[in-house]
């Protein structure tokens, strides 16, 4: 588990060796009609459709820069592609808060996720996610299982088909072609979210594992969690107990994996399964989905291993 390559960040090292139990992963990830059934079934309110808890928003802003109270409406974070060529050093400049953004209106109020219950729901929590995970029965998978599963078998490859860069010619998952963050050409046909299963599946039969939206993980992000391991062979890693992120010292995060429809070679650059990435529990974006895992029971696990050929 670990970087490959000379993309690979300061993070994501040192490599190291974990086990994993066995453990069921969804083959894509949970679109917009799965998720509709969840709300119709419970009522649930996504953290985008309530009005921001000033209690935790301040943790994230300077003292003194309460925002009137008019402006405290629900909402969510949307891309917006610029006019031109921009420094990549501001994420402000293409990141906007979006009143009434949510994950049936993931652009704002003007848009709709009419005719797209197949593609992935986005605009989501990651407390939205984990509620989902345990009325399905299920939960989110540690990072550790997403990454074992996102490489889909192979060892030590840069990307999960293998060591090629992504090529524009033939798209192999939903990312972006062209100058970031003004210049989509859409190669891959989409500006952004793809329906499930529009790419080949890995060596593992899931789909959409890189590109199309990043997926929440259960960890904590920090940024020197691998250098603290200190087994040689570390089972089932569940994350820190803690998080922390030196880019924003005061604000906890969860891990997000995958790379989405706006990673590229020129910006992000994480359509590696080794990518890690971060986000506070309770932010949204129209890039951001998740998917689920399953634990196998004893029973089950001793069956499929009997079943295995010789």
């Amino acid at each position: 588990m670990g970087g490959v390559g000379t993309r690979a960040r300061q993070d994501e090292f040192p490599v190291h060796k974990v086990r994993l139990n066995s453990f069921f992963m969804d083959r894509t990830e949970v679109t917009n009609a799965q998720f509709e059934k969840f709300v119709d079934a419970t009522g649930y309110k996504t953290t985008a459709e309530k009005v921001p808890d000033w209690q935790e928003l301040s943790k994230q802003l300077p003292p003194g820069t309460k925002p009137p109270e008019r402006e405290l409406k629900p909402g969510s974070l949307v891309f917006v592609a610029t006019e031109g060529p921009v420094f990549l050093s501001d994420y402000s400049q293409w990141w906007k808060w979006v009143d009434g953004a949510d994950w049936r209106h993931p652009e704002g109020p003007g848009s709709s996720i009419a005719g797209k219950g197949n593609h992935p729901v986005v605009q989501v929590s990651w407390d939205d996610a984990n509620a989902y995970c345990k009325w399905a029965g299920k939960r989110l998978p540690t990072e550790a299982e997403w990454e074992y599963a996102a490489r889909g078998g192979l060892v030590a490859k840069e990307f999960s088909w293998g060591d090629q860069a992504p090529d524009s010619s033939k798209p192999p998952a939903n990312l972006w072609q062209g100058g970031f963050p003004f210049a989509n050409r859409a190669e891959d046909k989409y500006l952004t979210t793809a329906p499930v299963k529009s790419f080949p599946a890995n060596g593992y039969g899931l789909y959409d594992m890189i590109g199309n939206v990043w997926e929440w993980c259960s960890d904590w992000y920090r940024f020197d969690y691998y250098s603290r391991l200190v087994e040689p062979v570390t089972a089932n890693p569940k994350g820190p107990a803690d998080s922390c992120d030196p880019g924003e010292p005061g604000v906890d995060k969860r891990v997000k994996r995958g790379g989405s429809f706006l990673c590229c070679e020129d910006y992000c650059a994480s359509f590696r399964p080794s990518a890690r990435m971060k986000n506070s529990p309770d932010s949204s974006q129209n890039h951001l989905g998740f998917r689920c895992v399953k634990d196998i029971e004893t029973s089950q696990a001793a069956n499929i291993q009997s079943n295995k050929p010789n």
